[in-house]
């Protein structure tokens, strides 16, 4: 299955592929070059990415004020920021039936419009999404070790701060998703990774 980069909204759901989570799909993310050339150094080249209807985070980074233009927005910027990082660009993720996109990727947005329902964070470390959760905002977290502390820091704590934001709540449950092909060993130097920068898992 086929690594797909997508925002870290509750909604995105990837039929056929398997997710990888970032705040809207890396765009304005400080150090998202990096962490992408991480996981390109361990999940090989050819990682896609796609853009996905009603992003928060692209509403309010471009300054945009409704999400007609957010949505247009996202497909533009998203499919510059493949062209700059390398990425392939698969396409765009809509509140419908799952759509089939570019590069062996299947998805769809199955939030409610315009609300958010996630309770917890879910870090994967070892591969991408497993099981989805419409309860989750989900970060990726398998390149971790392989980049500096300041730069895991910054992006890991960028999002949870934002996720933290358009939920209106400050106490989201933090969860590890220690499942995937990368395996127990990986996972688990992601894992002290995020201990170290203060992020645990909620017991």
């Amino acid at each position: 299955m086929a690594y797909v980069i997508t925002c870290g909204d509750e909604g995105v759901q990837i039929n056929e592929g398997i997710r990888l989570g970032f705040v809207g799909s890396g765009l304005k993310l400080e150090y998202f070059s990096q962490a992408v050339k991480a996981l390109k150094s361990i999940l090989g080249e050819d990682v896609r990415i796609v853009s996905s209807e009603e992003c928060d985070w692209i509403k309010e980074k471009l300054e945009l004020s409704n999400w007609e233009q957010t949505t247009a927005s996202a497909q533009q910027h998203i499919e510059s920021l493949a062209d700059k990082e390398g990425l392939l660009y698969s396409g765009f993720l809509p509140f419908s039936d799952p759509k089939k996109l570019k590069h062996e990727i299947k998805g769809h947005m199955v939030r409610p419009h315009d609300i958010h329902v996630a309770n917890k964070i879910c870090f994967t470390l070892a591969g991408g999404e497993q099981t989805y959760n419409l309860g989750c905002y989900l970060i990726s977290a398998e390149w971790l070790y392989k980049v500096p502390k300041k730069v895991a820091e910054k992006i890991i704590n960028t999002q949870i701060e934002f996720y933290k934001k358009i939920s209106k709540n400050k106490d989201l449950t933090f969860v590890f998703e220690k499942a995937g092909e990368l395996g127990e060993k990986i996972a688990e130097k992601n894992a002290k990774v995020l201990n170290k920068i203060g992020v645990k898992e909620t017991k």
